[in-house]
């Protein structure tokens, strides 16, 4: 709700049917003066009747007094005020009465015809009134005074009131109008801000997915390798010292890849955290827009790609592992997502050999496609006692950061023993 809701919705403490405590007291202090002026008004109907003086004066305070339920019944007020508009009484009572007539939520044709009887009713008791003045020579006026007379009181007890209350009532239920549209908008914004955080949540758990699945890729396979050219140099230290500083430089090198990987993607990260400071000024309605849109930047940065798949090979093979890679089809450039998510398939599948399946003959298998490409993994029974020899740990993250590499690109991901006891995994993506 609006503020300005708020102050109305506080605003009606009034007692009864009014909405505050000074429109109570405004209601009846009109009362109060109404009924002094028809009680007054009284003392000449009564002579003129001829009835007792008191009756006439409390007639008149109780009809003048009817004007304090003018807000509740606006109707009543302004018959009363034509029924004794004969005894010449409630002047104050009629112009209030047809002002909050006008004003009220009242079909039209009613109050066009209330306003139409006290306007005929007015016209009447002045022409009347008029004509017998003139008749006692109090007005030596011509003739054509008695109908101006009775038209102009009439129309101008009548006609102000009504459409001052006419203006008042337009405006009032204008205001109105605003403060509902008003309190829509708010409840529109917060519901917007409200899908913008979700969106922002929703981003901000996808950039931390996305961030987990590529440290992921980039420790567990060159700190795999590196584990097992370490245990494999601990073996032929003493008996192959040549083999043993092969094996040593190995590591060396894998050490410092996995330090280059692992320092660029801090890099996007801290790079990351200076446009999240910069972007702290922007509505909130956009964050979730710009934390996607930055997702999927930096998604298909700088990565892997398929030119290096015979380096990633070479790598699992100079650790001891038999590897077999074949390529069909004609090789040309997919898009850096597509050549990112076959790269990291295979790695991960190799780097899963390595931890359940050493020493296991593996084939690695690439086709280019017409409209995609297709790569499977495919390693054979590891021997026996080899599995532990390297004692590498699984998280059981791998193959899950797979199939959601995968399938975010539209592709198919399959995985699971072979029949000969191996096991295999594998994908097809999409080309565009």
């Amino acid at each position: 709700m609006t503020a300005t809701g708020e102050e109305h919705a506080r605003a009606l403490t009034g007692p009864w049917w009014w909405a505050r405590r000074r429109s109570a007291v405004l209601d009846g202090s009109l009362a109060l003066v109404s009924a002094v002026e028809c009680g007054a008004e009284g003392i000449p109907f009564a002579r003129d009747a001829g009835i007792p003086v008191s009756v006439g004066i409390v007639f008149g305070l109780i009809a003048g007094s009817v004007l304090l339920v003018r807000r509740k019944w606006p109707i009543a007020v302004v018959l009363v005020a034509i029924a004794i508009t004969p005894a010449q009484m409630g002047f104050l009572m009629g112009i209030v009465g047809l002002y909050t007539l006008a004003a009220a939520e009242l079909p039209r044709r009613i109050i066009v015809a209330l306003a139409g009887m006290s306007l005929l009713g007015t016209m009447i008791v002045t022409f009347v009134r008029v004509r017998q003045d003139m008749a006692r020579g109090d007005l030596t006026l011509g003739d054509w005074f008695v109908p101006f007379a009775s038209i102009t009181t009439s129309l101008g007890l009548t006609a102000p009131p009504v459409l001052l209350g006419l203006y008042v009532g337009a405006r009032r239920r204008l205001m109105e109008s605003l403060r509902e549209r008003a309190d829509s908008l708010e409840r529109e914004l917060q519901l917007l801000a409200e899908r913008a955080e979700e969106r922002a949540e929703w981003a901000r758990n996808e950039e931390r997915t996305r961030i987990a699945r590529e440290m992921h890729d980039v420790v567990a396979h060159r700190v795999s390798l590196m584990v097992v050219h370490a245990a494999a140099l601990q073996a032929v230290a003493r008996k192959d010292p040549e083999k043993a500083v092969r094996n040593a430089a190995l590591v060396g090198d894998m050490g410092r890849q996995a330090l280059t990987e692992l320092r660029e993607m801090l890099g996007v990260l801290r790079a990351g955290d200076g446009a999240q400071r910069r972007a702290a000024s922007v509505p909130l309605a956009a964050v979730g827009v710009a934390a996607a849109e930055a997702a999927a930047e930096e998604a298909v940065g700088d990565g892997p790609c398929l030119e290096e798949l015979e380096e990633l090979v070479g790598q699992s093979a100079a650790a001891g592992m038999v590897v077999d890679l074949s390529v069909e089809g004609e090789v040309r450039v997919y898009a850096a997502e597509v050549e990112q998510t076959a790269y990291r398939v295979v790695q991960e599948a190799l780097t899963n050999v390595h931890k359940h399946a050493a020493g296991a003959k593996t084939y690695v298998r690439l086709a280019h496609r017409g409209a995609e490409i297709a790569m499977q993994v495919e390693n054979e029974p590891p021997e026996p006692g080899s599995a532990s020899a390297a004692r590498l740990p699984s998280g059981g993250n791998g193959l899950v950061g797979m199939r959601e590499r995968v399938v975010a690109l539209g592709g198919v991901f399959v995985s699971g023993p072979t029949d000969a006891g191996g096991f295999r995994v594998s994908a097809v993506i999409p080309a565009a």
